[in-house]
């Protein structure tokens, strides 16, 4: 099909569903246990990773796609009819997967590409690629769709509720949420994305007070443009959708498996929930 084809990389944690639903071309980053590496996604499913992390072995650590992988994706897009290609990435703060689709696009000559790096991850930069396909399956250029994905990424928002801090401790990349360690362990933390890296965003005395919480700061921003649900093997994601279903929102409520990206970082009985506010109450919270 002619037109802006996207590009994405496996850290949206987009279903296998919602990229044939929307067309889009997605870049696995690599996943290791060890010396063992495997392609996110291709080699390693969500359940499959859950399931390695529940044992006692190493813990995964993740690397970012190549520029040759970016390219890859590239002529895939234009093999598939694209005149032209958008890009959209992890953050670059927590990743190098944008400077490799950038250098990857600079050498590419069968068409333009954009790169736009999304701030953001998991349903946050999924909801933005989802969104970005439909303005291309309406017949929008490259130029409008990028302008509008750089609107609606600081109206993007991302909460989650970890089970435990040990992950994000162990990989050191607990960024600003440092501040939750030591004698603290035993609080419930509520995290957000900002400024593209991890923070603390409050602490809870107990999961259900830190779900609960997670909730009124979603319907606290009602109505929603986009919300999605991602469930990191969680024993109480049922109840956690059920809190939502009534969250006022354009599209559709999504729930996917949080994968192994950012899961390798978060750990298991990790819940996020990412959702795009309208233009007219972006200036609100954060």
């Amino acid at each position: 099909m002619p037109g802006v084809h996207i590009v994405t990389d496996s850290a949206c944690d987009l279903s296998d569903q919602l990229v044939k639903e929307h067309g889009i071309v997605v870049v696995p980053l690599t996943i290791r246990f060890g010396s063992e590496e495997l392609e996110d996604r291709r080699q390693l499913s969500p359940a499959e990773f859950w399931e390695r992390c529940s044992g006692k072995g190493d813990l995964p650590e993740t690397s970012a796609p190549s520029p040759g992988a970016f390219q890859s994706a590239y002529q895939q897009a234009v093999d598939e009819g694209a005149d032209a290609v958008l890009c959209l990435t992890i953050s670059s703060k927590v990743s190098g997967t944008y400077g490799s689709a950038v250098t990857a696009a600079e050498s590419f000559t069968a068409a333009p590409v954009r790169v736009v790096d999304t701030f953001s991850l998991t349903m946050g930069q999924g909801l933005l690629a989802i969104a970005a396909a439909e303005d291309a399956a309406a017949g929008k250029s490259i130029d409008d769709i990028v302008a509008a994905t750089e609107d609606r990424i600081p109206r993007t928002r991302i909460y989650g509720v970890l089970g435990g801090l040990e992950h994000l401790q162990r990989l050191g990349r607990i960024g600003s949420a440092r501040a939750l360690l030591g004698s603290v362990l035993n609080i419930k933390p509520v995290i957000q994305l900002k400024d593209g890296e991890v923070a603390e965003e409050s602490k809870q005395r107990t999961r259900t007070k830190a779900i609960a919480y997670l909730v009124d700061k979603v319907k606290a921003d009602a109505p929603v443009e986009r919300i999605a649900v991602a469930d990191g093997a969680c024993s109480d994601i049922v109840g956690v959708q059920a809190k939502l279903e009534d969250v006022t929102t354009e599209h559709p409520l999504l729930h996917v498996e949080l994968g192994p990206v950012v899961g390798t970082h978060a750990g298991p009985n990790t819940v996020g929930v990412c959702y795009i506010i309208p233009a007219r109450s972006a200036g609100t919270g954060e």
